[in-house]
């Protein structure tokens, strides 16, 4: 029950502040400067100021920068620069989406090199950063599975990511202004839990055929370790 309670309570710290700042604060800001006369293309520039005060307070609680907060902001920002540049809501939109399907393209351009980006993001975020940890996770490599689960895992973050641009598109054209604020703030937010969500199972389950492989080799060397102690003691 307590690792249960901890657990909540790491998940609401780590994404709390983000739906916070990045989907309830931009939304309702939003409609209160719109509904006070200020412009459409103005008021989206001030709410993007919402993710970067996310980003200063996760830096305040954890200290220490949080990398998807900072994505987050340069995506925000510059779908910010878009609008002052463009001075047009859907622009800003379509920035935000490009960007993702840049993303995703990325990922996807990487399946064609000798190590997809998955490999490259789960050994920063999946190792302490020692010398040590950095050499067991280029050490896996060799394994057949974790190379097929790494390409997997690109194929599906690359594709998630397209496929998220693509909606968003599409939605800038279907809703107003306002409902597309919280779509374009939430979704990817929704899209990223998706992907790390199942990530997480496809590497328990990794890990899980891992340690049964390791049981069934010592099983195996069991019965042989027995059997050469007898002929070991006859030969003495």
């Amino acid at each position: 029950m307590t690792n249960e309670r901890g657990g909540r309570g790491n998940a609401l710290m780590n994404w709390g502040p983000a739906i916070l700042c990045g989907v309830i604060l931009p939304f309702v800001t939003y409609g209160m400067l719109t509904d006070h006369g200020v412009s459409q293309v103005k008021a989206l520039l001030l709410i993007s100021l919402w993710p970067a005060a996310e980003t200063l307070l996760h830096l305040a609680l954890r200290r220490r920068v949080d990398e998807f907060g900072v994505m987050m902001l340069a995506m925000t920002l510059l779908g910010a620069l878009s609008a002052l540049a463009y001075n047009t809501t859907e622009l800003v939109f379509i920035k935000d989406s490009a960007i993702t399907g840049l993303l995703g393209l990325v990922f996807l351009g990487s399946l064609a090199m000798r190590r997809p980006a998955m490999f490259y993001l789960g050994r920063k975020f999946g190792t302490d950063g020692t010398p040590e940890g950095l050499a067991r996770w280029n050490g896996l490599w060799e394994f057949p599975g974790f190379r097929r689960a790494q390409y997997l895992l690109t194929s599906v973050w690359g594709a998630g990511f397209l496929l998220e641009a693509a909606v968003r598109v599409a939605l800038t054209y279907a809703l107003p202004t306002k409902a597309m604020v919280l779509v374009n703030n939430a979704l990817p937010i929704a899209v990223v839990v998706a992907l790390v969500t199942w990530t997480m199972t496809v590497a328990k389950k990794g890990r899980a055929r891992s340690a049964a492989a390791e049981a069934a080799r010592a099983a195996q060397a069991a019965p042989q370790a027995t059997a050469g102690a007898p002929a070991a003691q006859g030969a003495a």
